[in-house]
């Protein structure tokens, strides 16, 4: 790459970072429903032409953004497993609830825009599949080697659900078995669902002393999974 090919790379990724730094700044203001082009280019100073030639339209806005959450969750998620490595598997699984906790408090707004009520007249595409995976993989990582290292303790499946445990285990958790697939999938949502309640202020006057009580939830549910290890 030649030196101006350079400079303007650089330009390019300076400009793209005013342009999401200022839509996340109306997020906090707005919400993402109210996100605007036109309000973006206002704040920075430029015409609306020039912010389309970096995003053609709100939904790629709101797609790099979306990515973007996903993305920051995911690496506090995974930075969290890998400082518990020499942990046990249900030590390693809380820590990472944690890390996703403590990242969600931090950052309400973009918890609020992956994890919140759909932003109307928007429909996330095919790219945002990958970021939005890397909870939940480093979740089934540690289930994983659980099951390889000293086996898990699941209740068996209801005979009607096996199929869909079977599915479920081909799909995203290859090398479990279809109970503990099935079990999985009900902590991830149950883990977002006490994240959410906490951000989104439905444990007011319900919950004071909040974080011993999401560890202790926490470690429920990595018990449901078969993490009973300590």
């Amino acid at each position: 790459m030649s030196t101006a090919q350079g400079a303007r790379a650089r330009a390019r990724q300076e400009v793209t970072a005013a342009i999401k730094g200022a839509a996340r700044g109306q997020l906090v203001a707005e919400g993402a429903a109210k996100l605007s082009l036109r309000a973006v280019a206002r704040e920075l100073g430029m015409v609306s032409s020039a912010v389309y030639r970096y995003f053609p339209s709100r939904d790629d806005l709101l797609t790099a953004l979306i990515i973007d959450a996903y993305d920051a969750l995911g690496e506090a998620a995974e930075r969290a497993r890998d400082a518990a490595s020499a942990a046990p598997p249900l030590d390693r699984w809380t820590a990472v609830c944690e890390a996703v906790r403590d990242w969600a408090l931090a950052h309400p707004h973009e918890y609020a825009l992956i994890y919140g009520s759909p932003v109307p007249g928007y429909s996330a595409p095919d790219t945002t599949v990958r970021a939005a995976a890397r909870v939940g993989l480093v979740l089934i990582g540690i289930v994983r080697e659980a099951h390889q290292e000293s086996g898990l303790t699941v209740p068996p499946l209801p005979a009607g659900l096996h199929p869909e445990g079977e599915r479920m285990a081909a799909d995203f958790a290859p090398g479990l078995p279809p109970d503990a697939a099935v079990a999985l999938v009900a902590a991830w949502a149950q883990l977002f669902g006490l994240v959410g309640f906490e951000v989104f202020g439905q444990f007011h006057r319900v919950v004071e002393d909040r974080a011993p009580f999401f560890r202790h939830a926490a470690t429920r549910l990595a018990h449901g999974v078969g993490l009973t290890q300590a």
